[in-house]
């Protein structure tokens, strides 16, 4: 008569429990692992899943030891329940989508009222009512966003540094100091510390600004002139050639503090000044 292979004894990997720790609990072995990793508690694997899953019962879950993807089964819910549930979905799957439109909607007629309010700043506020009441809705809806637009992509033009850099080229290059041996130093960044994120908000903020500071310009330097739409243009190009003036010598004065600057040799007599006197503390530290 055949011996019976014995079973080996079934061992849960979550909570390390053997089935004679508790006769009464249910035992399942969801994937291909053999051994003592085979056998889990049902309710351990219930904790264990809900730990991956994350309150997300649809995700798929596979054993971390083999691989193999655990087959769950849900009992059968009635149709309201499945009603709620496929609405839920669907609200999931959407939420993202309604999230960008309202973003894009909230950034589109933030630029439409800006576009208003600079019309009315340019051109006055009652000329400028005058003219959007005149126009066509359509034109206005279309128009009026792309001013933010145009005066970012004007901001972003930087004509000062192409004006710094033929400066450099052409008459600052011979009077370089003898022991530079001709190298042309880079020029620092605009401000401080200045990066990507730094100046993406300057230069935005500089555009959206621009018009307020042009009208202000205007009404300082061109009181004689008795069209607002025209005292604003002329503050704005005074402005940018004042401003570009300032930012041109400043950048060349940058350029020629680097060009100028001199590295010093190690003072060695000072530094074995130091490393003795660090010796001689640490030898009255042993002695004491």
């Amino acid at each position: 008569m055949a011996l019976q292979e014995e079973q080996p004894e079934k061992h849960c990997w979550v909570c390390f429990a053997t089935e004679r720790d508790d006769c009464s609990a249910e035992w399942v072995s969801p994937c291909r692992c053999k051994g003592c990793t085979k056998w889990i508690h049902q309710s351990c694997l219930q904790r264990w899943l809900d730990e991956k899953q994350k309150a997300n019962s649809g995700a798929a879950v596979s054993c971390p030891q083999c691989g193999t993807e655990y087959h769950i089964i849900f009992p059968k819910m009635g149709p309201l329940v499945y009603f709620l549930q496929q609405v839920d979905r669907a609200l999931s799957r959407a939420s993202p989508f309604a999230a960008v439109g309202v973003v894009v909607g909230t950034v589109y007629w933030s630029a439409v009222t800006y576009g208003a309010v600079t019309v009315m700043q340019v051109v006055g506020h009652k000329k400028g009512l005058y003219v959007m009441e005149r126009a066509d809705p359509l034109f206005l809806l279309m128009g009026l966003p792309t001013i933010p637009v145009l005066l970012v992509l004007g901001k972003m033009i930087r004509w000062e540094d192409y004006l710094v850099r033929l400066w450099q080229k052409y008459y600052y290059k011979r009077k370089l100091p003898p022991a530079s041996g001709g190298y042309l130093p880079r020029v620092p960044a605009d401000g401080t510390g200045a990066g990507d994120h730094l100046s993406v908000s300057r230069t935005l903020c500089g555009a959206l600004i621009f018009p307020s500071i042009a009208s202000l310009v205007g009404r300082l330097l061109f009181r004689q002139v008795s069209s607002n739409l025209q005292r604003t243009v002329l503050g704005g190009i005074a402005f940018v050639l004042i401003k570009g003036v300032l930012k041109v010598y400043f950048k060349q004065q940058q350029y020629v503090i680097q060009a100028n600057r001199h590295i010093l040799n190690y003072p060695e007599g000072q530094g074995d000044g130091q490393a003795e006197g660090g010796e001689d503390d640490a030898e009255d530290s042993g002695n004491e």
